[in-house]
């Protein structure tokens, strides 16, 4: 996969969560898991497209390892939702197959 098409993927993805947790029910604990979810969906992409500009393999290297724990904890996030949601079918497929 060129490097184009994970950017593209990435930023879909954080698109996507973004108009999942849209759906999500407005109670408290939501409020919590939709902050959460929503700082490590945007921070995946965002630490990807600045690992394009590092300024070392070091600084390149500590970027991509930001995206990866982001995207672990994104899974913890959605696993979290589908626990406790009545609204699973917005996130069993699409969200958690594309953080995998």
């Amino acid at each position: 996969m060129g490097q184009n098409q994970l950017q593209e993927r990435l930023f879909s993805f954080s698109v996507g969560v973004i108009t999942g947790v849209r759906n999500l029910p407005k109670g408290k604990e939501f409020q919590v898991v939709s902050y959460q979810i929503l700082k490590s969906a945007t921070s995946v992409g965002a630490n990807y497209e600045e690992a394009q500009a590092a300024v070392s393999n070091a600084d390149f290297s500590n970027k991509i390892a930001i995206s990866l724990k982001e995207i672990t904890e994104i899974n913890y996030w959605i696993r979290l939702i589908l626990a406790i949601s009545s609204k699973k079918d917005v996130w069993k497929s699409s969200k958690r197959n594309q953080s995998n």
